[in-house]
């Protein structure tokens, strides 16, 4: 017989901040980690096999680290025995599979885009998709409601993709482009909350990301198959530096903090805090370390204000509110 999740508790307002500033710092990661693995696509000359060694070496250190801690083994184990109990379902632990996804799309658009761009296309579908996923009740946080600030802030991160796009007008291929973070922001939020699930019940948050990875990761190798197919394979890996491998550990703590913090903030509140994130990471490493896309133009960093007051405006009222 299947059980009834019992009511998710009463949150307290530092709880709640602390899991936005804990959004925040993962954003800033998200926006480091799409430079990452934008940068060594270009060098690999391969979006997707640049994609599957990013998810690929996060899933070997999850892999290896998990079995090793007490909290992971029992985690896995009360996982084991939620799917057996239906305290969660299958289809709530494939949430990696947007993951894998949203890392494909780092390696295809950045190197065009730019991280400003690209990151601003990704949070005007994560905010969209955030409402919906939160008044469905989809995370373990329950259902929130959809209140006037928080369409608005919604329909305002809309409105910055288009002012952050305008010098592309021109570019069909470069808006085409900014379509794909768009669809990948759509499947982020679900993703948030089906792997807040499975933190639940299992207890860890590396548990959580464990299963992200997987599903991630398989996905990735069914599409690097069929492009095998059409394009063969690399013949070599770039030598250097470190850091074009280290997309995967970045992922880890975007993933993981996401999985612990969203049952505080619910969907919304927590993709708003890392959009923050995201936007502020994506302007100073555009501005610092410009990629083949040149520095943000006065229009994306229009856009990039534009998310975080769309994110002030989404989220003070909501908290006055509860």
């Amino acid at each position: 017989m299947t059980q009834t999740a019992p009511a998710p508790p009463a949150v307290s307002a530092g709880r709640r901040a602390f899991g936005v500033l804990l959004a925040v710092t993962a954003g800033g990661a998200l926006a480091v980690q799409s430079r990452i693995n934008g940068e060594l696509a270009v060098r690999l000359d391969d979006p997707i096999g640049a994609a599957i060694i990013s998810f690929g070496s996060g899933l070997l250190v999850l892999t290896l680290l998990v079995p090793l801690l007490p909290a992971g083994r029992a985690g896995l184990r009360s996982l084991r025995e939620g799917l057996r109990d239906r305290r969660i379902r299958p289809w709530q632990c494939v949430g990696g599979m947007c993951g894998g996804f949203l890392v494909a799309t780092q390696g295809l658009t950045v190197p065009t885009l730019g991280v400003a761009v690209f990151i601003v296309a990704l949070v005007a579908g994560q905010s969209s998709s955030s409402l919906l996923v939160d008044r469905a009740g989809a995370g373990p946080a329950g259902p929130q409601p959809v209140t006037v600030p928080r369409l608005a802030g919604a329909v305002l991160t809309v409105g910055a993709v288009l002012v952050s796009v305008a010098d592309r007008i021109g570019h069909p291929s470069a808006l085409a482009l900014a379509v794909l973070p768009l669809l990948a922001g759509l499947g982020i939020a679900w993703q948030q909350a089906v792997n807040g699930h499975v933190r639940t019940v299992s207890g860890s948050a590396l548990v959580a990301s464990l299963i992200n990875f997987i599903t991630g990761t398989a996905v990735l190798v069914l599409a690097y198959a069929v492009s095998a197919l059409l394009r063969g394979v690399p013949s070599t890996l770039p030598s250097g530096p470190w850091w074009l491998y280290s997309g995967g550990m970045v992922g880890i703590v975007f993933i993981a903090v996401g999985a612990a913090v969203v049952r505080w903030t619910g969907v919304l509140l927590l993709g708003l805090g890392m959009i923050a994130g995201q936007v502020t990471g994506a302007l100073l490493i555009d501005a610092v370390v410009p990629s083949d896309a040149g520095r943000p133009g006065w229009n994306t960093v229009v856009g990039a204000a534009l998310t975080l007051v769309a994110v002030a405006v989404a989220v003070l009222p909501a908290r006055r509110g509860r």
